[in-house]
């Protein structure tokens, strides 16, 4: 197992990158402007439950094969890209998603869930950063190699929920804060839509 101090240090690390302004914590900003704190706080969730799957593939060795295929890291990055553009444009059209100070269902906080992961997921940049970042904190004399990946992994999952549900839930109270009038809801419904589209195709540019 990691010593204590490793784990300190690499708990700082990953609080440091997880408020550093990305794609990631702006999509959860963007769900918690527009939807509500508690829609926010679930978009920090899906994302954090993205990196479970991520450490695994890390685990598992298929990250190192996306990052050694210039082909299945170019489909993976236009799917994820291609998604992202997709909810974007869904976000333009979507007029009853955006009343901000009524009750949420189950469903949708189950659909904002399921669409955080597939984001997250869907991004072979984040696959790539799991690879290169995990591995460096790794101590062979310590314990098996994969078991230390999982700790780190599962710390990293944490922090990110700590961080990201902060920012949703407060980005959440502003926007409820703000979308009390309807040309408000309108205006923030488009800029939401826009900065996933423009995430989107920030992705399908970006360069391995």
């Amino acid at each position: 197992m990691p010593s204590g101090w490793t784990m300190l240090v690499f708990v700082g690390a990953v609080a440091v990158l997880a408020i550093t302004p990305g794609p990631d914590i702006l999509y959860v900003l963007t769900r918690g402007m527009t939807q509500g704190p508690r829609a926010g706080f679930i978009a920090a969730l899906g994302f954090s439950t993205g990196c479970i799957g991520h450490t695994i593939f890390a685990v598992a060795g298929l990250t190192a094969l996306i990052k050694a295929s210039a082909a299945a890291f170019m489909f993976i990055k236009l799917a994820g890209a291609g998604y992202l553009v997709f909810l974007g444009i869904r976000t333009w059209l979507d007029h009853s998603g955006f009343e901000v100070g009524g009750p949420r269902r189950t469903q949708e906080m189950g659909t904002i869930f399921r669409q955080s992961v597939l984001a997250n997921l869907l991004n072979p940049k984040v696959a790539v950063f799991f690879l290169a970042f995990l591995p460096q904190f790794v101590d062979v004399e310590r314990g098996p190699g994969w078991l230390q990946l999982l700790v780190f992994g599962g710390l990293f999952t944490a922090v990110t929920i700590v961080v990201f549900g902060a920012v949703g839930f407060a980005s959440g109270s502003v926007g409820r804060w703000l979308g009390g009038r309807a040309s408000v809801r309108k205006a923030i419904r488009y800029a939401a839509g826009t900065i996933l589209v423009g995430l989107g195709l920030r992705l399908a540019w970006a360069r391995p």
